[in-house]
């Protein structure tokens, strides 16, 4: 008597988990784009929250990459119902090669994905990678199983069919068009990239507008990328180890030129560590040192005023040849000595005005934070009651960015 063969056999059931997972995984992530706030255990200034919160998770800034995942899994889950010998040939044939296209597209994204996270923004989302694993091994379970399967699988034993007669093995589909399919859909993968490259996104991620009275701010006695006596002073909330921060200080100085004097950045450090920064939910060990390196930047200015732009720089300063990374705080220390000297140094420590005016930099940072928790995120530029966390590629979009989300006037 024939073997009869289980429509459900353990790797068919593997596909149809993981692309439920998948589903359920893009789902939540896609949840989070439109309605905002944090993911559990991601916090504000997280690795998670850096990459949802950065260009690179919307197509153009308007088609959510998550959106299209959704999307994909559920096409792949659909596709799953219809590949075992329960369904007609020529309908296994087409779920097959609906499988592999969109097996090769989900591997091509978690690749590329995988790049951007390590290569572009610097940091790594545990919700994203579990996606993409999953995305490989959909592809590499497809990918082993659609050459094996034939068509004579769908002669099944019945009361009026006790012992169909063999058939002549045909393949579903054969190894090479289904490693043609696979990389039809990694070359839609490749459109989407190139997508994601090419078209320009809008120059502001998020922004909103206080409902609460923000602390006034003395130009005067505070640190400055530009003079105190500007028109216009927007306030801009930042971390030293902030991959974004250090993004957006590399262009502070040439939109200060173009104002011409009439614009001014105030700087405030907002670390993204709980504790020095109540607003944070959770500590976050990437930010463990921003508490005290805000501290040593401050106690700069205050022994010696001149001396903080240069320190400010060298702080968001790549080693030449190399990628920027957040300095240490006994790299930071020994900077701050070697500008203002050990004994000015140790005085300025002991200032009051450091932590008062780290607590009046992290109360701004409070009152720009959505119930939704919104706006949970550094760099922050804040005029008026307005905010905006950007996005900027160059310092063209950082004008635009003042002017059409913050209301300054132009140059």
């Amino acid at each position: 008597m024939p073997q009869i063969r289980p429509s459900w056999p353990w790797w068919r059931r593997a596909l149809t988990g993981l692309s439920a997972l998948g589903l359920a995984l893009s789902g939540y992530l896609g949840w989070h784009y439109v309605v905002g706030g944090s993911l559990i255990g991601c916090g504000g200034g997280s690795p998670c929250d850096q990459v949802l919160n950065s260009r690179w998770s919307a197509v153009g800034g308007v088609v959510p990459i998550s959106g299209l995942a959704e999307g994909a899994y559920l096409a792949m889950l659909l596709a799953g119902l219809f590949i075992g010998p329960a369904s007609e040939p020529p309908v296994r044939r087409l779920a097959w090669r609906a499988m592999l296209v969109l097996a090769g597209a989900a591997a091509g994204s978690a690749v590329w994905f995988t790049i951007v996270q390590q290569w572009f923004i610097g940091a790594f989302c545990p919700y994203c990678m579990a996606t993409h694993l999953t995305s490989l091994l959909l592809a590499a379970l497809v990918l082993w199983r659609a050459p094996r399967q034939f068509d004579e699988d769908h002669a099944e034993v019945t009361p009026t069919n006790p012992a169909p007669a063999p058939a002549a093995p045909r393949r579903v589909i054969g190894p090479r068009p289904a490693i043609g399919l696979a990389l039809a859909g990694v070359t839609l993968a490749g459109i989407m990239a190139a997508g994601q490259v090419g078209l320009a996104p809008p120059a502001v991620y998020r922004g909103g507008e206080s409902q609460a009275k923000l602390p006034a701010l003395d130009p005067r006695a505070m640190p400055l990328v530009g003079s105190p006596d500007a028109a216009y002073v927007v306030t801009l909330l930042f971390d030293y180890k902030c991959p974004h921060c250090q993004n957006l200080h590399a262009m502070l100085d040439e939109v200060v030129s173009r104002y011409g004097g009439k614009l001014a950045f105030a700087l405030c450090p907002a670390p993204l560590n709980n504790q020095c920064n109540p607003y944070i939910s959770r500590f976050v060990d990437e930010f463990k040192d921003s508490c005290e390196l805000a501290r040593v930047g401050l106690t700069v200015w205050v022994a010696g005023r001149e001396a903080f732009p240069a320190f400010d720089r060298w702080m968001f300063s790549p080693e030449p040849g190399q990628p920027w990374h957040p300095r240490s705080l006994d790299a930071a220390r020994a900077k701050a000595v070697e500008l203002v000297g050990q004994a000015k140094f140790d005085a300025a420590q002991a200032d009051p005005w450091i932590d008062q005016y780290l607590q009046t930099s992290v109360r701004i940072y409070g009152g720009t934070i959505g119930p939704d928790q919104s706006g949970n995120a550094v760099p922050k530029l804040v005029f008026g009651p307005h905010w905006v966390t950007p996005q900027p590629d160059d310092a063209n979009d950082l004008v635009l960015i003042l002017h059409d989300s913050l209301a300054v006037p132009g140059p």
